[in-house]
Order: C-alpha cells, then sequence, then structure tokens
C-alpha cells in the first residue's frame, strides 16, 4: 500500500502527492491498482489526475477499482439537447494514458446498464463485475442460522430479473410488475409465491427507494414472512434512506460500501446493514496476480 497525499492549495484546488519512493519503483512491482470513488462530482477532478498521472510514472497492470459508475442511469437521450453523462464519464476514463504493459483496466460493479461498456474507447479495457455473490454469501449464514427459513429472491421488474436471474438459479424467483389500474399504476407479483417465504428484493440500486417499497405491499400481502431488500448501490438523494427507518414492511436491507458518503449517513441505524466490496476486489486483484 503506498501512501498518498491529498491537500489543497490556497485556492481549493488538488495538492497531490505519491510517496516518492514508490514512485520510483512503480514499475517494478507486477500491478498497481487504484480504487477510485466518483460518489460526487467535487472528488472526481482530484482522482483523475492521479489517475492520469499513475501510467505515466510507468505503473504496470495498471487496475482502476470503480465500484460505483454514478452517471449510469444518464445513459440514454430521449430529446434533442440532453446530455448523455454515462457516455461524458465513460469518455474521461478512457482517456487514462496507455502504460508500460498496455491499456489500463476499469473494474466496475453492477453498472447500471450492460450497454453502457460499449460507450468506453478501445483505449480501455473494461471488466463488469457483480456484488450480489455477496448476498449469496449472507444468505447461506441466515440458512445455518435458521435452516427452516424459505428464502426467495424477488425482482422489483423485468429488467432486474433478465439481469440477476442466472445468480439465483437454486432459490425460487418472484418478478414485480407495473400494471395501470384505471389512472393509476401499481405493482403487483406477476410471477411466483411469496407465501411463507422470506422474499429478498434484489437491484442493482436504489435512488428514492419507491419502487421498492412498492414491491415490498403486495408481497407482504401474499403472504411473506418477511421481506427484505439487496441493492449494491445505494443512491438514496435527498436523504431519502430515511423512509425506510422505523418501516415495517422491510425486515432488513443491504447494501454495499460503494458509496462512502451513503455508508456514513446509515451507520448503526436499522434496518440498515452495509456488506463491503472489500472481499470481492481482493479476490479480484489475487486472481490477477495468479494469472501471471
Amino acid at each position: 500500500l503506498s501512501e498518498l497525499e491529498w491537500k489543497r492549495f490556497n485556492d481549493g484546488f488538488p495538492n497531490l502527492q505519491i510517496n516518492k519512493e514508490d514512485a520510483e519503483r512503480l514499475e517494478s512491482f507486477y500491478g498497481t491498482c487504484f480504487i477510485v470513488s466518483f460518489h460526487s462530482p467535487a472528488v472526481i477532478f482530484e482522482q483523475l489526475a492521479l489517475l492520469y498521472a499513475l501510467p505515466k510514472m510507468r505503473a504496470r497492470n495498471f487496475r482502476v477499482i470503480l465500484p460505483w459508475f454514478s452517471t449510469g442511469t444518464m445513459e440514454r437521450v430521449d430529446q434533442a439537447g440532453q446530455i448523455a453523462t454515462a457516455n461524458s464519464l465513460a469518455r474521461m476514463l478512457s482517456a487514462t494514458p496507455m502504460g508500460p504493459s498496455g491499456p489500463a483496466t476499469v473494474v466496475i460493479y453492477d453498472i447500471h446498464a450492460l450497454q453502457e461498456q460499449f460507450y468506453f474507447h478501445d483505449t480501455i479495457l473494461v471488466e463488469l463485475k457483480s456484488a450480489v455473490w455477496l448476498l449469496k454469501h449472507h444468505i447461506q449464514e441466515l440458512l445455518r442460522q435458521n435452516p427452516k427459513e424459505e428464502i426467495a429472491i424477488a425482482f422489483p421488474d423485468d429488467g432486474a430479473h433478465k439481469r440477476f436471474k442466472a445468480k439465483f438459479a437454486e432459490f425460487p424467483l418472484i418478478i414485480c410488475a407495473k400494471t395501470r389500474e384505471g389512472d393509476k399504476r401499481v405493482v403487483s407479483v406477476r410471477e411466483g409465491a411469496p407465501k411463507n417465504r422470506h422474499c429478498i428484493i434484489v437491484d442493482d440500486l436504489v435512488q428514492s427507494g419507491g419502487t421498492l417499497l412498492e414491491c415490498a405491499k403486495p408481497l407482504k400481502d401474499l403472504g411473506a414472512t418477511k421481506v427484505s431488500c439487496f441493492v449494491t448501490h445505494g443512491v438514496f438523494p435527498k436523504e431519502s434512506w430515511r423512509k425506510f427507518v422505523d418501516c415495517d414492511l422491510i425486515h432488513k436491507f443491504w447494501i454495499t460500501d460503494s458509496i462512502p458518503t451513503t455508508c456514513r449517513e446509515i451507520e448503526g441505524l436499522a434496518p440498515f446493514e452495509v456488506l463491503s466490496l472489500a472481499p470481492l476486489i481482493a479476490n479480484y486483484l489475487i486472481g490477477v496476480a495468479e494469472e501471471d
């Protein structure tokens, strides 16, 4: 682990320094990994500055771990004048210089839309990973504690079902969907049987949380013993996580630590529990080293 100095000049711009001894011997290491967090526009520039500098310092097998591709929900243009900022951020990352061993690799967990990987230029490699394995490991712990509990995986829509169903093939699956009743659109259970099961709703991210709550209601109405949620990225703008505190509908709400600001806000608050990405990242890096 190298020490970095994240300081600022008097005018507020970043004053960055990598440990001098480490900077001089980067090429002697098998590889260099930089874990970044673009959770706020205010912190992106300083991290890009370091990102662009490391290959110039001859960092080999350069891996960039970006847990949350933060502009992923703005991936398409529906009308003239809109800006697809998912493409903009992909272009910024694609500008990472080549290192002595070739292009950098950007690793992203549960990107919002899989087609966004094609926004990146050929100057960089992209690896898409999933954090749902953390949930599967946690479910194993739950079943060890309570072997008689039956767990089902629920999806809030067809998109989540298509994306994650293969990862939960050993569990009963439930699909929720929005249907029109008069002038209203309501969420109902389209497929699957929630009765007498602990239903865990799975999706890549949560914003306001309204869809998850709307999905939880029919699951409970149809006899689910418990309803919990798992999302990789707890975005929760404007403290929208508050609607889940003291909420009788949700038993547990698991998120990862992909967005540090959210983790700080919900620390110690039920029903939230944070599952660390660290084991997944460590296993990935071990695998990279063993490829040599």
